[in-house]
């Protein structure tokens, strides 16, 4: 079987550095706001090009913190509107309605299945604070249109990078494009660790100020709260091992590059949809390379036939949830039309030439 994603392999990649600084924290008696984190945030802040990095328990938490951040500055409150895309994952609207915040969804553009920017305006209205962008299978989503927006209608950008790490559009790395950013490193993710985390990059000072201390129960300086917070810390473990791989991520995306020119060259099934190569490649880092079918159950079991695992990002959109049932008449047939047709193929920084061979082939006789 060609595993989906083989995590086990990717990590024995850098097996003895990590076994080394798994066991420099343990010996060290210290696992919590140590120098393990210090020192990836630093590495990271200065990797994205941010003025500051901010280490936080996972990406969800990452979104949360941003939103709940800008509440206690003052320049959201409580039922305000934050644009997002329909078919995103569920993380990045459950972190503006766990806010008190309203999502308000924007179908995407197909080509890119990132939100649709040309559709964005006619959605604001004065309670609209922020959009928060997903780079969603790891391809930036900017414009100069977009700041532009975000100017006219004084609105935040917020990234939701958790796909997107190491992707750059005009020189600029995701999660420094926009006001704030949240990183997941969940471990399938192409910087992943070995559990949950996540980390937070803005350039604004006093955001950085009011998130460290929202994510250590409202307090800079201990037994003192000035907020009603969280409990959200990226440990040293994880700090330890995000660090060893982080120095990997440019390698480890080129790879993924060069895997998506594979295939984007020769699948020539008919009845296979492929993303769209981006011209400037560093725009894409290919967190998942995702086709669609509108046969996509048969394909599907026909290269599980074939020992091809694959996975669906995602099966359900949004506004299809439970969770949002408010929001299930909503129209937007794009999104649902996606939902129904994407597969994802394997791709990683360890398959094998035998492994993306086979791939294609058994694509191309369905």
């Amino acid at each position: 079987m060609i595993k989906f994603l083989d995590l086990q392999k990717i990590n024995l990649q850098h097996q003895e550095e990590i076994e080394r600084k798994l066991l420099e924290v343990f010996r060290s008696g210290w696992y919590l706001m140590g120098g393990e984190l210090t020192h990836f945030e630093k590495n990271l802040s200065n990797y994205i090009g941010s003025k500051h990095a901010i280490g936080v328990a996972n990406g969800l938490d990452a979104l949360r913190l941003i939103l709940r951040a800008y509440i206690e500055l003052g320049f959201m409150n409580p039922g305000d509107e934050v644009i997002v895309p329909s078919n995103t994952y569920i993380a990045s609207i459950l972190a503006i309605s766990d806010n008190g915040l309203i999502p308000v969804l924007v179908e995407p553009d197909t080509k890119t299945y990132n939100i649709d920017i040309s559709k964005i305006e006619e959605k604001i209205t004065p309670k609209t604070k922020a959009i928060l962008i997903v780079h969603l299978y790891g391809r930036i989503i900017f414009s100069e249109e977009l700041k532009k927006l975000a100017g006219k209608h004084t609105l935040k950008i917020i990234e939701d990078n958790a796909q997107a790490i190491g992707a750059e559009w005009n020189g600029l790395k995701s999660g420094n494009l926009g006001d704030a950013a949240g990183f997941s490193f969940y471990p399938g993710k192409n910087l992943g660790a070995l559990g949950d985390a996540g980390a937070i990059t803005t350039n604004d000072e006093k955001l950085n100020k009011t998130i460290r201390a929202l994510a250590n129960y409202g307090s800079n300086q201990k037994y003192v709260n000035i907020y009603k917070g969280l409990n959200s810390r990226l440990d040293e473990i994880q700090a330890a091992v995000l660090d060893v791989k982080l120095k990997y991520i440019d390698k480890e995306n080129n790879i993924r590059r060069n895997i998506a020119k594979r295939y984007i060259s020769d699948i020539l099934n008919p009845k296979i949809i492929l993303p769209e190569n981006p011209e400037a490649e560093k725009e894409h880092v290919w967190h998942v390379f995702v086709i669609r079918s509108e046969k996509r159950e048969e394909l599907q079991a026909y290269l599980t036939e074939h020992g091809i695992q694959t996975l669906i990002h995602y099966p359900i959109p949004p506004h299809k949830q439970e969770a949002y049932k408010e929001w299930e008449m909503l129209p937007l047939p794009i999104s649902e039309k996606i939902h129904q047709e994407v597969l994802s193929l394997p791709i990683s920084p360890v398959m094998e030439e035998e492994e993306i061979q086979k791939v294609i082939e058994v694509l191309n006789r369905f």
